[in-house]
């Protein structure tokens, strides 16, 4: 399989039969989602399930976090353009159910921030690990839109209703040592150990009998399958807002880093 055709997204071969995907630059910037990287996690995930050379892949990010959320150039342009909001509404989409139906077993390595499209990778992964002081944030509702981009299909699962519910309403931060405590991920650990204790998981992953590994995982992935209704309308409900008032606000209280104003009257 070639993957150098991805330029936003680096994978590396780690180990036969490992893969890594690398969001962001080693010392750079925060990794945002801009046009390109948005399209590539909705598209890799394809490409490992038909690779025959792989058996586990790992995904994580570079430099100060994991992820941030979504570019506010891409955002704007959501919002603006309706060509460009049915092409990420899509990507959005196909991220989701390309990586639950990914066959290859995934691990995310998340510290720091862990926003936007990196984090439906990092909570969908089928082992989510976070460094003790990763920042964990569903930002959808203080964009101004629903939590439609993975949230409503894994949170109420992984941790429960209530938790759910406090998190994604209040868009309050999820420490990884709470979030292991939740039920949130699976394994939280120090930030220095966290790509080691990843590379360890995914090599008994890949060093495990494949079909049973691969029907285990399909199985276990019919609870959120069956939850693909709950998805389609938290999704179609977040791009709804997209054509609203309240994005807006949100948007610019992002650009000049205040709270957000979100004083109009209620639509529901």
């Amino acid at each position: 399989m070639d993957y150098q055709r991805y330029r936003a997204l680096r994978v590396n071969q780690v180990e036969p039969g490992i893969l890594e995907l690398v969001m962001g630059e080693e010392g750079g910037r925060l990794s945002t989602a801009g046009v390109d990287l948005h399209r590539e996690l909705s598209e890799i995930w394809l490409d490992i399930d038909r690779d025959p050379g792989v058996r586990a892949a790992i995904i994580r990010g570079a430099g100060k976090g994991f992820s941030a959320g979504g570019d506010l150039a891409m955002v704007e342009a959501v919002a603006d353009d309706f060509a460009v909001r049915a092409r990420v509404w899509r990507e959005s989409r196909d991220l989701v159910y390309n990586l639950i139906n990914c066959s290859k077993m995934v691990v995310s390595a998340m510290h720091g921030p862990a926003v936007g499209a990196g984090l439906v990778c990092g909570l969908l992964a089928d082992v989510p690990i976070a460094a003790r002081d990763a920042r964990i944030i569903d930002g959808h509702t203080r964009l101004g839109v629903a939590a439609g981009d993975h949230a409503a299909i894994i949170w109420p699962l992984l941790c429960g209703m209530a938790k759910a519910k406090y998190y994604l309403l209040l868009c309050e931060a999820v420490s990884g040592a709470e979030a292991e405590r939740i039920g949130l991920v699976a394994l939280a650990c120090e930030e220095r150990e966290l790509r080691d204790k990843a590379l360890e998981v995914a090599r008994k992953l890949a060093g495990g009998a494949q079909s049973a590994l691969r029907w285990t995982k399909w199985s276990l992935n019919n609870w959120l399958r069956m939850a693909g209704p709950t998805f389609d309308t938290s999704l179609a409900l977040e791009f709804l807002g997209f054509t609203g008032p309240d994005v807006r606000e949100g948007i610019a209280s992002h650009r000049e880093k205040r709270r957000p104003n979100f004083a109009g009257p209620a639509r529901d």
